[in-house]
């Protein structure tokens, strides 16, 4: 197998229908009231069972294991383990810079702090790349084809004022800028976007390199 433009459609085709169908479902949940427990409209979703955020650990998994067993598989698990870890810590470390110098409060803004942690989280999903290429290629798309629909549902709702978890800012949180931006669009491109490629892909290197573990008494 050999991760070109027409493999990776192929392999994410399917996931990403998935969770295209989850997104809808999950929106459709929570404009009807549904249950709260499995379609909740609290700010950030309130831990909701219904939501893509669960997908993600299971389609990193689903790639690793096609890929590994494809032909694509990872050469060193050691080092591919090792630098995801890397990637990660760097991912943490930019998420936290938003907050420094906040002074205690919360409020959503723009600022040179969370540029810079924009910046360091483009960064990690860089690094990430170097752990497992092939596997890294399938997780950026499959990362945007989850989230550039959830990008449009925030738009809608915060323009239509739709009461989902899309457009709810928990009551001690202030806005200071435009909204979508601040609440939509730039937390599923840095924050969102490489928690799945990082966080969820650490988990698919994980089960790839057992895989290969396992394979290699049995090819000797």
């Amino acid at each position: 197998m050999e991760t070109g433009k027409k493999s990776v459609a192929k392999l994410v085709l399917v996931p990403g229908v998935i969770t295209f169908a989850v997104t809808v479902l999950r929106l459709v949940g929570e404009l009807q009231h549904w249950s709260s427990v499995l379609y909740s409209r609290s700010a950030g979703g309130g831990g909701a069972v219904v939501g893509i955020v669960w997908l993600a650990f299971i389609f990193a998994i689903y790639f690793a294991v096609k890929l590994q067993r494809g032909g694509e598989g990872l050469q060193s698990s050691g080092k591919a383990i090792g630098l995801a870890v890397l990637a990660l810590v760097i991912f943490i470390a930019g998420g936290f810079l938003p907050f420094l110098g906040s002074g205690g409060t919360r409020v959503l803004r723009l600022s040179m702090l969370g540029s810079l942690g924009g910046v360091i989280s483009v960064v990690a999903v860089i690094v990430m790349r170097e752990a497992w290429p092939a596997y890294w290629k399938v997780m950026l798309v499959y990362a945007f084809i989850a989230r550039i629909p959830v990008i449009i549902v925030y738009f809608l709702a915060i323009q239509g004022n739709w009461n989902t978890h899309y457009d709810a800012l928990p009551p001690e949180v202030a806005v200071e800028g435009p909204k979508f931006v601040l609440l939509g669009l730039l937390p599923q491109l840095f924050l969102w976007v490489p928690w799945t490629i990082i966080f969820c892909g650490l988990f698919g290197i994980i089960t790839a390199a057992i895989l290969k573990r396992r394979t290699v008494p049995a090819v000797a």
